[in-house]
């Protein structure tokens, strides 16, 4: 559905994006990550045909970003990270003018409208739209990305300043997009919510991708498998730390070192209490990656 290829984006002698190469398919959610600076917004943007790059090429829906802009347009739903709205406007008036635009059939634009309004739980009671809240706004325009119906929605931070309820119904409403076949590629700093929608991730760093895949093939390749060492004793190795449950814990990496501890742990006449494995989550591998 969408093929990045040799992707480059210069500002002067500032390279924003530098070679960058991915492809997602269709139905999938893709998630792009990356410290600040690290040129998802850039990406993002040269998909949705906003600017132009450098050097390399994009497909949407088999339609080239630079030949076919027209096409990959009607065939996009972008929500950028700030996007301000028309206030005065109703909700429901705000998407009817969008719909003008876009050429949809009066009728047709009514039954969208009406199931839009229902799906993201938006009012249709005559308020203004100056009178939302920070979330109920980050929902019209999640409205308006759906409007024509598209084939692929490009979500610049999604969730970018909301309150934990409201960003876990609006993840929960772009997984549900599966449903429907969409292909939604966005970005997040949020990285328990990419780890739980998306099929699969790229990690960005200046302008390059340092990792890319699912979850599960990213935290095999980077991730280090730990362990969680409870112990009584009266001798106490480096490194251990209070447990709440009135016991000692000691973080291993790998198992030499949790071999290590348990045979201090017995060698100095202590009780262990149990073993714990961890695996890397994806922020800590994130950290791990981009330092």
């Amino acid at each position: 559905m969408i093929d990045v290829r040799g992707l480059r984006k210069e500002y002067g002698t500032f390279v924003a994006v530098d070679g960058l190469s991915f492809t997602v398919d269709e139905g999938e959610i893709f998630g792009i990550v990356g410290p600040n600076g690290a040129g998802k917004t850039t990406t993002l943007k040269m998909i949705s045909t906003l600017i132009k790059p450098t050097e390399g090429r994009i497909l949407v829906a088999g339609f080239d970003t630079g030949a076919d802009e027209v096409e990959v347009k009607k065939r996009l739903g972008f929500l950028p990270e700030e996007s301000p709205l028309y206030e005065n406007m109703t909700v429901e008036d705000y998407l009817s003018f969008f719909s003008e635009l876009y050429g949809i059939e009066s009728n047709d634009a009514h039954l969208r409208i009406d199931k839009l309004l229902s799906m993201l739980n938006l009012p249709d009671n005559g308020n203004r739209i100056g009178n939302f809240s920070k979330g109920m706004k980050r929902k019209v325009v999640i409205a308006r990305s759906l409007l024509n119906d598209p084939e692929v929605l490009i979500y610049d931070e999604p969730t970018s300043g909301l309150d934990p309820m409201t960003s876990k119904q609006i993840i929960d409403f772009i997984h549900g997009l599966k449903k429907e076949r969409k292909t939604v590629i966005f970005s997040a700093h949020n990285l328990y919510q990419v780890e739980k929608i998306c099929d699969r991730l790229i990690i960005m760093k200046n302008g390059k991708a340092v990792a890319i895949g699912t979850v599960d093939e990213i935290r095999e390749r980077w991730g280090e498998q730990n362990y969680f060492v409870e112990f009584k004793s009266d001798k106490l190795p480096e490194g251990v730390v209070w447990d709440e449950n009135g016991h000692f814990k000691i973080k291993c990496s790998g198992n030499r070192e949790m071999n290590d501890v348990t045979r201090f742990v017995i060698e100095n006449r202590g009780e262990l209490i149990r073993i714990t494995p961890h695996e890397s989550t994806l922020e800590e591998i994130f950290i791990s990656v981009v330092e």
